[in-house]
């Protein structure tokens, strides 16, 4: 249930010099996983850091994954998969698993630059010294060449199951009905800049995690972990989400998310440039002089300050505000999640967050 803070694709292709042409060739497009036609979601998202370490089979076969809150399947490389994003990552070998079945059926991700494809299967996957047994998965057969970049091997959704490809039940599901929580919620803890710390607790609220008070919002859709975002101010002003939106809270997105003229809009009132590639970038030295952020969900307020929506690397320092195109949804990720512990209630439905420890 531990999980790593580790290198970004970002750093690392910065690192070998590529990092221009890279994303020139995979242009980010973060909410490309909320509105492909496909089966199943797929990240491009050059800024992901947090992963797990899963097994598949008997015995054990070690990947790591994502926990994406924003998707609803598993699926890893196997060794039926030829891509260059198979090459370099870990790979399934069903005939080395005594309780694999395959399921008979393919499943295909599409997603910003290109797709996984793969067929179903059933196996024991062990998460966090949890073992479910007959969990269904995708094993790829293609992987697109971006993910040849990311560091984990695979996914492992935690969104509803109405997201899933092809039916398949995703992995908490079946921690439910197979009785292996003693509550039927989840909760992620982000760490900051330590590349230890982060956690996923399956069946436990864990209150070393946070201070002060949880507040419950319920959810408006049980699709993703959407709910009702009232405003984003700054100082008062309403600077985004006028009149209301919807927003998600997506473990499996690296920035806080929304529509071009409400990100451009926050983007400007912190004081940050955009350039061509939609990377809003601060001096490093105003850091301590800019506004917070204020997020208010459902009559709560959240507020996140300058320290933690910008982020510094080898080219200076961003903003944690990314531009989602003219796609009306809203998505809270890392940037959000590090600054408040959250819980994800699916006995009654709710989110539930509080100030991270």
């Amino acid at each position: 249930k531990f999980l790593v803070h580790g290198k970004t694709a970002r750093e690392t292709l910065m690192e070998k010099g590529i990092w221009e042409e890279t994303r020139l060739k995979f242009p980010y497009n973060p909410m490309a996983k909320f509105y492909q036609t496909g089966d199943e979601a797929m990240t491009n998202d050059a800024d992901l850091s947090y992963y797990g370490v899963i097994s598949i089979g008997t015995p054990p076969q070690s990947f790591n994954v994502i926990f994406d809150t924003g998707s609803s399947n598993l699926w890893v490389p196997s060794v039926y998969c030829s891509s260059q994003a198979c090459q370099n990552h870990a790979e399934f070998n069903p005939s080395q698993s005594s309780t694999f079945t395959w399921a008979n059926k393919p499943v295909s991700i599409q997603y910003g630059t290109g797709s996984m494809t793969g067929q179903l299967a059933y196996d024991t996957v062990s998460v966090g010294g949890i073992s479910v047994t007959q969990q269904i998965f995708g094993a790829s057969q293609t992987e697109a060449p971006f993910m040849a970049n990311m560091v984990a091997d695979g996914i492992l959704g935690l969104a509803f199951p109405n997201l899933a490809a092809s039916g398949a039940t995703p992995v908490f599901d079946n921690m439910m009905s197979q009785g292996l929580v003693s509550q039927n919620l989840f909760s992620v803890y982000l760490s900051g800049n330590s590349a230890e710390g982060s956690v996923v607790s399956f069946g436990n609220i864990e209150s070393n995690y946070y201070t002060g008070q949880i507040a419950w919002i319920p959810l408006s859709s049980e699709t993703y972990w959407q709910i009702n975002m009232d405003s984003v101010t700054i100082n008062g002003n309403t600077v985004a989400c006028s009149g209301g939106c919807q927003a998600i809270i997506d473990t499996g997105t690296s920035l806080i998310v929304g529509p071009t003229t409400d990100i451009n809009n926050i983007n400007s009132w912190v004081g940050a440039t955009t350039d061509q590639y939609g990377d809003a970038s601060v001096n490093c030295n105003n850091i301590p002089n800019m506004p917070d952020v204020t997020f208010t969900l459902n009559g709560n307020a959240f507020t996140i300050s300058a320290s933690a929506y910008t982020s510094q690397n080898s080219n200076g320092c961003m903003t944690g505000f990314g531009n989602g195109g003219t796609q009306q949804l809203w998505i809270l990720g890392d940037v959000f999640i590090r600054q408040y512990y959250a819980i994800f209630d699916r006995q009654n439905n709710y989110v539930g967050l509080a100030q991270a420890a």
